[in-house]
């Protein structure tokens, strides 16, 4: 179909393919120059003292989570309605992950679940939530009940850049924040990600881990007057580093940030005034000043009142030319984590019943006027000729 709308797309200009361009012909392709550039320019939007640029936000969770002190036996809070990343992290330390459902509204990680917390023994390490499509979660409470019991904790951001919440920016007052660069995000650079942290130890540790724990990246060992050949080993490390013709790319994307931001409220909005007569639940938008990064629109089709469900409304979506997804199918459903841990899809079940009715809309800044009224009225078609 050559008209077909596809369901994400990067907004890439001529600023981002002159600095790719610049690197490649600066024969420095690895981590440099441009890469300490983009950490600095992440700190200052972010307000954090250390920003450290990662290949992807899974590389960055992981960091994170090593960093703060997670290993085998250990537990780590967080929501089944999630990308399998934000909990695969946890297993690669040889700890477990303890999930909690979602509210309702927010479709963020429920506060009061966590508060109640009865079910959590003492070996919970740290709490990572996850601020579904945009929106923040309820930090406030998680924080209060994280200090109170000594849970480090690691925002997933992977959708939340930009996002604020009772006027503090994603990422403060956390243990870390985690955000992700892939190709769908609110910022791209193909693959990439950034860590963000307060603290000197957490930071240094992460730097250090990324690139096989050696004490020095190739950046500093070759732009100092110490014999360029020499490093040392002082821990078994990953390789996580991010290059600089993806930091080229984040340089030019972190500075369109509040104008992608504006577009994509701009879509939601015209979304939120077509269907508000429809029979399905919208967004929750936030409280009061709260700024909604907007990276997922999703609608929740309310399936009594529709003659077809969730999975022909999305083939009749693709039929008239509208790319669409589902965020997400619950981790207690997938085959490693229920079989590993022996969850029904009753255990959570309100991730379990909003996935069942979850359609994901496009929304990102390259997208038309008329693109938007493309997906209204398709949208508005299909439910007109199946409603009850």
């Amino acid at each position: 179909m050559t008209n077909f709308l596809p369901f994400a797309l990067p907004s890439i200009g001529d600023e981002e393919i002159s600095e790719v361009e610049e690197v490649l012909r600066s024969g420095w392709l690895t981590t440099g120059p441009r890469t300490a550039r983009f950490e600095e320019d992440f700190a200052a939007f972010s307000s954090s003292k250390h920003a450290i640029a990662v290949n992807s936000a899974t590389s960055g969770l992981h960091l994170a989570l090593e960093a703060v002190g997670v290993r085998s036996g250990d537990q780590v809070i967080t929501t089944p309605y999630t990308f399998t990343a934000t909990a695969e992290v946890v297993r690669y330390l040889g700890a477990d992950p303890v999930f909690i459902d979602i509210d309702p509204v927010t479709m963020n990680m429920d506060p009061q679940a966590l508060h109640r917390g009865s079910n959590f023994g003492g070996r919970v390490k740290a709490v990572i939530p996850v601020h579904f499509g945009g929106l923040m979660c309820d930090m406030g409470m998680i924080h209060a009940v994280s200090r109170e019991r000594g849970w480090k904790v690691v925002e997933d951001a992977a959708h939340a850049l930009p996002a604020t919440h009772a006027g503090q920016m994603v990422g403060s007052g956390s243990d870390m924040s985690v955000f992700s660069f892939y190709v769908t995000k609110t910022l791209a650079t193909g693959e990439g990600g950034m860590i963000i942290t307060n603290n000197e130890d957490y930071a240094q540790r992460m730097k250090t881990m990324r690139l096989h724990g050696i004490s020095r990246d190739a950046f500093d060992r070759y732009r100092t007057d110490e014999p360029s050949w020499y490093y040392e080993v002082v821990a078994p490390g990953y390789k996580y580093n991010m290059t600089d013709m993806a930091a080229a790319i984040g340089i030019h994307q972190l500075k369109k940030a509040w104008g992608f931001q504006r577009r994509r409220k701009w879509i939601a909005d015209q979304y939120t005034q077509a269907f508000a007569k429809l029979p399905m639940q919208l967004p929750h938008t936030g409280h009061g000043q709260d700024v909604h990064a907007w990276h997922l629109y999703v609608i929740q089709l309310q399936l009594d009142s529709l003659r077809i469900g969730r999975d022909q409304f999305i083939e009749q979506m693709t039929e008239a030319g509208v790319g669409t997804s589902v965020h997400f199918i619950p981790l207690h459903i997938q085959p490693y984590w229920r079989d590993r841990y022996q969850f029904v899809p009753e255990d959570f079940p309100v991730s379990y019943r909003v996935y069942q009715r979850a359609v994901s809309l496009p929304i990102y800044p390259k997208m038309s006027d008329s693109d938007v009224g493309r997906v209204i009225e398709a949208v508005k078609n299909i439910v007109s000729r199946h409603a009850k």
